[in-house]
């Protein structure tokens, strides 16, 4: 399968950003992508305490937009992140959608790990956390859902690649400050250690009040390797992901069968 991540530049201005994302859609999937990835907040990317302000539902008018271009161009595609409003709840869910190309959404993660960190952001104060690992099956292979900050916590990809993940997802927003010394490192490590690709699409440059993120998306084979990786500009990257490769670095180097638990 051919996989594409789209690294964008998100502002404030949802219809915009949308508009953005679909037009990389698009030329993605006419550059013979079958499955593409959009980054983390894709729709909307300003400060966290307006983000109630601009959550939608979901299936909602962002989703919905992209499942109507992934129907048309017959390719998946994993919009990354939005705000997702859920009727009773005070505070939205930073939601990721994985949308089949008949349109339909096949799978929703709502990111556990929030990120509070002071003096860079504070997410929980206005998005509350996810409680449940989510794997998918997309034709007849297993992909794991993830988002950003999630990336520091190991026992999150061991859980999904024990439920088989062959494909874990990474959609970001990562910040400069740490993706400089830490994105590569960690997006690595997670493949390594549970022998799957990691497809790690991220927001770069400039965000409004103060933000600024990294970039360099990229995809990660089983043993590491970088298979793309994105410059310091918007734009999109595709690499061949085959499964096989999954199975044969697995078969090489069993580590998954080895773990021993103390208790």
């Amino acid at each position: 399968m051919r996989i594409a991540v789209v690294q964008l530049n998100s502002q404030t201005d949802k219809d915009a950003n949308v508009a953005q994302a679909l037009d990389f859609v698009h030329r993605a999937a006419a550059d013979g992508a079958e499955l593409i990835a959009l980054p983390e907040m894709f729709a909307w990317c300003g400060p966290l305490q307006d983000a109630p302000d601009h959550a939608e539902p979901i299936p909602g008018p962002t989703t919905n937009a992209v499942a109507d271009l992934a129907r048309q161009s017959g390719v998946y595609v994993l919009a990354g992140s939005v705000h997702e409003r859920v009727e009773g709840q005070d505070r939205p869910f930073n939601t990721s959608a994985l949308i089949d190309r008949d349109g339909t959404i096949v799978a929703r993660y709502r990111k556990i790990h929030l990120f509070d960190v002071q003096g860079l952001d504070m997410e929980s104060p206005y998005v509350q956390p996810g409680t449940e690992p989510v794997v998918a099956t997309v034709r007849r292979r297993r992909f794991g859902l993830s988002i950003c900050y999630d990336l520091r916590f190991p026992e999150l990809y061991r859980e999904l690649s024990a439920r088989g993940a062959e494909v874990i997802f990474a959609p970001s927003a990562f910040t400069l400050h740490t993706g400089r010394d830490h994105w590569e490192v960690l997006i690595r490590a997670r493949a390594i250690e549970n022998l799957a690709y990691v497809v790690a699409p991220d927001q770069w440059g400039p965000h409004p009040p103060d933000k600024h993120c990294y970039g360099h998306s990229m995809i990660v084979d089983p043993w590491g390797t970088v298979l793309c990786r994105l410059p310091d500009t918007p734009g999109y990257a595709i690499a061949n992901v085959d499964p096989a490769r999954v199975a044969q670095v697995r078969a090489n180097l069993p580590a998954l069968n080895h773990r021993r638990i103390a208790t």
